[in-house]
């Protein structure tokens, strides 16, 4: 049920409210007083029943997804720096300075899972339109970017002994008694692993490897004989899931990185620091003069950069109501010159004679650099 907007506190000179204490000179404090609230109420109360116990506020769920947004947060720092901070409170909508933390963090991932998609993207319509015309440039700038997930570096041992480890726990919750539970295998199986550089070692932690795949499967195996009908059929998919991880090879396209994210996948960006990162690519689209974010669109698929385009586009015109005559990208994006009616503006290729000079400024300036070390060293 949705939780009933509390009626204005009254202004006491002994004690006053949260919204009086704070400067109103302070960012955060005009942009809560700003936002229009209302229209988040009423475009979630349409998820919410008119029985039952009471929800979090709407205010306080979406202001914490805003500040989680604006200051690069967890779902766990955003809660837990909310009881230090009276500005966030305030801007949650809170009258007086609270001690407890507002909600466990897993009532966030419940909310977003409540609004979904269309949800988030009303809150993003809403920012919008707070700067007005800034937003509404005839000149937009895209890109791609990766958004990680919270795993591991993935590695075959590590996806099969979770694959184990999940088996046990299930067969303890569910009362099956395993012929063999392999305990002193595994582990040995897991050291030998620490090994696996070492030339000298490197085929005894393939062995162990193998032998883990096939602990693995023959536990999943015995627990689909064993457990109960109903829990079997309730199981059938994370042991559909337990199967391809076990079966997949190095050369396959479409891997399985993390039991829990397996929709995961590999990307290279090309970065120095890091080579591979593990997530899924989002585009990013905002105005080119002022550098307002109009819109944001993560792809379930490692799409080409110039087939990314389009649906960032199209969400832009949903959120701005007017479709950019421009679209400023990098080289990615080769091959797009026009989508839907927007140009597509790519960097040219520098001339031979200005990269060549280029190549020359850069050579006398290290040249020189290496004179001046030798002659100082002289």
């Amino acid at each position: 049920m949705q939780t009933k907007p509390a009626a204005s506190a009254q202004t006491s000179f002994l004690m006053p409210t949260l919204g009086e204490q704070p400067d109103p000179r302070q960012p955060l404090k005009q942009l809560a007083d700003t936002l229009p609230w209302l229209e988040f109420e009423q475009a979630f109360g349409k998820y919410y029943s008119p029985e039952g116990r009471p929800a979090k506020p709407v205010r306080l769920m979406v202001g914490l997804l805003l500040l989680k947004q604006m200051f690069n947060q967890g779902d766990e720092t955003v809660v837990a720096g909310w009881v230090q901070n009276p500005y966030w409170q305030y801007f949650c909508g809170m009258t007086d300075f609270q001690w407890a933390v507002p909600c466990d963090p897993s009532d966030l991932v419940y909310f977003r899972q409540r609004i979904g998609e269309a949800g988030v993207q009303c809150i993003l319509q809403v920012t919008v339109q707070l700067h007005g015309d800034k937003a509404r440039e005839s000149e937009v700038v895209v890109d791609t970017t990766v958004q990680e997930k919270n795993i591991t570096h993935p590695t075959d041992t590590k996806l099969a002994h979770k694959i184990i480890r999940r088996c046990w726990k299930l067969a303890d919750g569910n009362g099956v008694r395993l012929r063999r539970r392999y305990r002193k295998a595994v582990r040995q199986c897991v050291m030998a692993q620490r090994w696996r550089k070492d030339r000298k070692k490197r085929k005894a932690a393939q062995r162990a490897w193998r032998k883990m795949k096939v602990i693995a499967g023959r536990l999943i195996r015995e627990l689909e004989r064993k457990l109960p009908a109903s829990v079997c059929a309730e199981q059938r998919g994370s042991l559909a899931l337990y199967r391809r991880v076990l079966r997949q090879k190095s050369g396959d396209k479409a891997k399985v990185y993390s039991l829990h994210e397996p929709q995961v996948y590999c990307l290279s960006k090309g970065k120095e620091h890091k080579k591979y990162e593990f997530g899924s690519k989002a585009s990013v689209v905002m105005t080119k003069t002022h550098g307002v974010i109009v819109g944001a669109v993560a792809h379930a698929e490692n799409l080409y950069d110039g087939d990314a385009l389009r649906p960032a586009l199209e969400q832009t015109r949903s959120i701005t109501g007017g479709q950019p005559a421009k679209a400023v990208v990098d080289r990615g994006y080769r091959g797009r010159k026009e989508v839907d009616g927007t140009e597509v503006l790519l960097p040219g290729k520098p001339s031979p004679a200005k990269a060549g000079g280029e190549a020359r400024r850069c050579g006398r300036g290290f040249g020189g650099g290496r004179r001046l070390n030798r002659s100082s060293a002289t």
